[in-house]
């Protein structure tokens, strides 16, 4: 699968369903809560410093599980990399609850989506069917391009 940076962002700027700033905490020992802002956009959901336009990363939210750790933090684990998680701080438990059920209808309505609909989405949005320089083929894992990192674990299905 190709990502193109420029179609990423391109796509981080669209209207999201949910956008806050969280506090954020990376899959790596040692990470710290950092404030970031929050976006979901049909099944990415991206992350950015305060102070910036383009974010600093995303996640695809294919094959992956959303888990209430406290009242006001969820986490997202990947089914591949359970012991991996990305752990979000909420202002309150009410807005955990409203994080957790978007993402888990954003996944899901994204899951039971046709293969000519996601095809559509594909070329007009996100992918591209021909070489570029800047884009990247990735597979499994997170990878990282210019300051732009991509969590990536499904969707080779639709290729």
């Amino acid at each position: 699968m190709r990502f193109n940076e420029k179609e990423l962002v391109f796509l981080s700027r669209q209207p999201s369903e949910r956008a806050a700033e969280l506090g954020m905490r990376g899959p790596k020992k040692g990470d710290v809560v950092k404030r970031r802002l929050v976006k979901l956009i049909v099944n990415f959901l991206f992350y950015f410093r305060t102070d910036e336009d383009e974010p600093i990363g995303a996640l695809l939210l294919e094959q992956c599980r959303v888990e209430r750790e406290d009242d006001h933090v969820f986490s997202i684990a990947f089914l591949d990399e359970a012991e991996r998680k990305y752990l979000f701080e909420c202002g309150s438990q009410e807005q955990c609850v409203e994080w957790i059920d978007a993402i888990v209808k954003a996944r899901t309505r994204w899951s039971s989506m046709g293969y000519q609909t996601k095809r559509a989405f594909r070329s007009t949005a996100v992918f591209l069917r021909r070489p570029h320089k800047h884009t990247r083929s990735l597979l499994f894992g997170v990878f990282t391009f210019s300051s732009f990192s991509v969590c990536q674990y499904a969707l080779l299905y639709i290729l």
